[in-house]
């Protein structure tokens, strides 16, 4: 059974993240809102868990990785660097601004040798698993056998 460190706000603050998405759906923007949230995949293979997270148009060195406490997190800022002299936008879809994810790593990888590669405008991150423990067979030794002690009784008869 892993222990998990319990966090009292962490079922608060996803629900508030939850409401704050479906606002965000009927046009009411929250006030403070992340410009957007890139989607992430999460593989598990022999070798260990895989992260794969769409980040197109964003800089390698825009991007942030840290670990800290077992929970992954993927910050960065994806910037609208684009000046428009005679074009006009009509419509701007792709979004723009910070983000930040953070993902709780399960028990028994090894936090310390992360390999993170970014190409196509996919982050790939990939956390090994440990050796797990395998069950070590223990002998029982055998001392000599317990010495029997013999006894004579003599009886003795009163009359």
């Amino acid at each position: 059974m892993a222990i998990v460190r319990w966090d009292p706000f962490r079922e608060l603050t996803a629900l508030q993240n939850e409401v704050n998405r479906l606002m965000g759906r009927f046009g009411t923007e929250p006030v403070e809102r992340q410009s957007w949230i890139p989607s992430i995949d999460v593989v598990e293979t022999k070798e260990g868990i895989k992260f794969q997270a769409e980040l197109a148009g964003m800089r390698p060195e825009d991007i942030h990785l840290e670990v800290e406490d077992n929970v992954l997190t993927i910050s960065g800022e994806r910037r609208f660097e684009h000046e428009v002299e005679e074009d006009k936008y009509y419509r701007i879809e792709r979004r723009y601004g910070s983000f930040s994810r953070s993902i709780a790593l399960p028990q028994g990888v090894l936090s310390e040798n992360i390999e993170a590669n970014y190409e196509n405008g996919v982050l790939e991150v990939l956390v090994p698993k440990a050796e797990e423990a395998k069950p070590k067979r223990i002998d029982v030794a055998v001392k000599s056998a317990p010495k029997t002690v013999e006894s004579t009784s003599s009886e003795s008869k009163s009359e």
